[in-house]
């Protein structure tokens, strides 16, 4: 079984910088010429492409002198400044020959972790979209701190893909998929080309971050990017994208692994809810709460056990049980020092202890995303 490009209305490809730079000889020029034509054909189809492409540190290093050193952030914002400028101009520079546009977008943390930039990002690529430009995004890497980065365009680009409701998420790997274990170190590993559904075991498989000098994450990034994705209804495909034209490739050999996406998908702002990477904060529930979450239900004061982080109403933030395992996301309806005051107490008391009536639930089951 393989994804069916035929009929996707809406493609984010995602391109590390592995796959686009040559650690000896730089940009990979004739390999870009390629997916360029992969990309014609699908908009031919009627396929609305977006591309997610990382490469500007790659490109921008090597111009910067031998007292470079990527492990300082201020080196890498500065290669990533020189770097951006090849990138854009070569993007530019293949589509031309095609007639098409180029337009770049470049975004941080916050541009899809707010909700106001949120919309404002996702209004941007729609209008492109709709003009018939190609948007080029990546990671602003120029003026991101270390705490407001993705840190791997893998999951920006699941962002991204839920941002603009896409079909599918196709991430370009220096590998054929996903295997039962490290292809190199195992050569007994066996790939999935189809994954129904994200378990436990399939996430223990991922392994550790990886980083080679030129690109950063492995498929641990890849896993987490598809976490994202798939709960909005967007497939994800992860495809060896070395070879020239990676995307016929798949078509013709079916040689990859596809995640394929939850039928019904979650409302635009849950998947907003669900894709937040940086919570605010994080709640402790006692298996009551556990239980009523998994029923459908809000979280109420009386069943939160403990609050770590500090946060305002309306911020978003991570529900678990007492073993620590991640359950939820969601809006949370008061301020951290308002819901100290009132965890573990009934509804009818919070009126007494913070003075003023309130609302019933901690989060309210319609601004909550089971995970």
């Amino acid at each position: 079984m393989r994804f069916d490009f035929l009929g996707a209305r809406r493609i984010v490809i995602k391109i590390g910088s592995a796959t686009l730079v040559d650690k000896r000889t730089g940009l990979r020029r004739g390999w870009l010429a390629s997916l360029a034509e992969d990309i014609v054909a699908l908009r031919a189809r009627g396929t609305q492409v977006v591309i997610v492409s990382s490469g500007a540190v790659a490109l921008g290093s090597p111009l910067l002198g031998p007292e470079f050193n990527r492990s300082r952030l201020a080196d890498s914002q500065a290669a990533a400044a020189v770097g951006q400028i090849k990138l854009a101009h070569a993007y530019q520079e293949t589509m031309a020959r095609h007639d098409i546009t180029v337009a770049q977008i470049l975004l941080t943390l916050d541009d899809t972790e707010v909700r106001r930039r949120y919309l404002n990002a996702r209004e941007t690529i729609e209008a492109l979209v709709r003009l018939g430009a190609l948007p080029v995004i990546n990671e602003n890497d120029t003026v991101a701190t270390t705490e407001l980065r993705y840190g791997d365009n893998d999951r920006l680009a699941a962002r991204v893909a839920q941002m603009i409701s896409a079909d599918c998420l196709v991430i370009l790997s220096d590998v054929d998929g996903l295997y039962s274990a490290d292809p190199s170190e195992d050569a007994s590993a066996t790939l999935f080309t189809h994954i129904p559904r994200i378990t436990q075991e399939i996430e223990d498989m991922a392994g550790e971050p990886k980083a080679d000098g030129v690109g950063s994450g492995g498929m641990i990034t890849k896993l987490a990017a598809a976490k994202i994705a798939v709960p909005s209804g967007c497939h994800v495909l992860i495809v060896n994208g070395k070879p020239d034209h990676p995307i016929g490739r798949y078509r013709d050999t079916g040689v990859g692994t596809w995640f394929e996406a939850h039928e019904a998908p979650l409302t635009v702002r849950k998947q907003w809810i669900a894709g937040t990477l940086k919570p605010t904060a994080v709640l402790t529930v006692d298996k009551g709460a556990e239980g009523a979450l998994r029923q459908g239900k809000s979280l109420l004061a009386a069943g939160v056990t403990a609050i770590r982080g500090v946060f305002e109403r309306g911020d978003t933030v991570t529900v678990q049980n007492a073993d620590g395992r991640e359950l939820a996301r969601g809006l949370v309806a008061y301020s951290s020092d308002e819901a100290r005051r009132i965890m573990g107490r009934r509804s009818d008391a919070i009126e007494e202890l913070l003075g003023y009536k309130g609302r019933g639930a901690v989060i309210h089951r319609d601004h909550l995303v089971l995970l």
